[in-house]
């Protein structure tokens, strides 16, 4: 994998684990749903900023993936994006105070494992 496109792979992965960050955020502010609320709920979607910001960064973050995926083989850039798993976890650990066990830690270790085998030119 390129420079430009290991770029357009971390761009896309950024962009898209903001968008999980936001979703969170406009998820928090939601409130939990149950069937007495779903319907109200669903419909207030469209009133929390975060939310709505949420799925922009997923589209643009869809877009850059696109973009990626004209440069590079499905079976790279699929495997490869997974390392948006690492960022989430940070960024609920860090920022949303969520722990982390050791189990946690030993599967993240996998996954950055299994995409630098997977992106590895021989």
């Amino acid at each position: 994998m390129s420079i430009p496109e290991f770029s357009l792979l971390l761009m896309s992965v950024l962009i898209s684990v903001a968008g999980q960050f936001f979703l969170k955020m406009g998820a928090i502010k939601l409130g939990k749903v149950d069937t007495a609320n779903a319907v109200s709920h669903i419909l207030n979607m469209i009133t929390i900023p975060e939310l709505l910001l949420g799925l922009t960064c997923y589209g643009i973050g869809a877009v850059a993936y696109i973009l990626l995926l004209t440069r590079v083989n499905l079976s790279v850039a699929a495997p490869a994006v997974s390392v948006g798993y690492i960022f989430s976890v940070l960024l609920g650990y860090f920022v949303l105070k969520e722990p982390i066990s050791l189990t946690r830690v030993f599967g993240l270790g996998f996954i950055v494992t299994g995409v630098i085998l997977v992106v590895w030119k021989k």
